[in-house]
């Protein structure tokens, strides 16, 4: 089977543009480093409504810190266009409603694949209400992100929505790599887990199994 190119997907999305027209869209967005070289990608092209949707993140201080980001990088940003941050409260009980029996299951399984289509839907929503032209997120600049699954997702939810989605795999290009350039070049802080509780767990894992190979090392 041929490989879908999202990302090509999206170029001839974008190319079909009338001239002079400013399509809205809703942009789902996971944190201010990942909408970085997204929003550098789309911003000539859109009138944005920028939706920090996150119920996953815990705890809410962490939820708080990475709005207070996603608000530094708008700041320093000069769009063509509008950007509209749109922030809902936080609320972690959508989180926990969609991911329940499957809550210990891995990284990037069914637990990943639920909390995602769960935004994704929010995303829809807020993106007809908002009277967008197309919804995408920025989840597929990360490499930890299936791909083909958000896009899967995102195209089912199109279906019973007047709203387009716009295909993507923003890491293709060099898309992660100029993330994390533009993050350092905004100087924003930039997180080492997803955001859940159990993501939090084995972040913490991870850095006490370094911590713990660089103490061998030493010795």
């Amino acid at each position: 089977m041929e490989k879908l190119q999202y990302h090509k997907e999206m170029a001839a999305e974008i190319a079909a543009i009338p001239a002079g027209a400013v399509p809205k869209l809703l942009l789902h967005s996971c944190c201010g480093p990942c909408s970085t070289a997204v929003l550098e990608q789309l911003m000539p092209y859109f009138e944005i409504y920028l939706f920090y949707y996150n119920p996953n993140i815990a705890p809410e201080s962490e939820f708080d810190r990475r709005l207070e980001t996603q608000k530094q990088l708008l700041e320093q940003l000069s769009p063509p266009h509008p950007i509209t941050l749109v922030a809902p409260p936080y609320d972690d009980a959508p989180f926990w409603d969609a991911v329940r029996g499957v809550e210990d299951t891995p990284e990037m399984g069914e637990r990943c694949e639920r909390c995602i289509a769960q935004r994704m839907q929010e995303a829809a929503i807020a993106a007809d209400q908002l009277g967008c032209d197309y919804f995408a997120s920025t989840l597929t600049v990360s490499p930890h992100k299936n791909a083909p699954y958000i896009n899967a997702c995102g195209e089912e939810i199109a279906k019973n929505t007047r709203a387009r989605f716009l295909p993507s795999d923003f890491k293709k290009g060099g898309g992660y790599a100029r993330s994390v350039a533009l993050s350092a070049e905004y100087e924003l802080y930039r997180q080492d887990y997803c955001g859940c509780p159990m993501s939090l767990r084995e972040a913490e894992a991870r850095r006490a199994a370094r911590e713990a190979k660089n103490a061998a090392a030493e010795n």
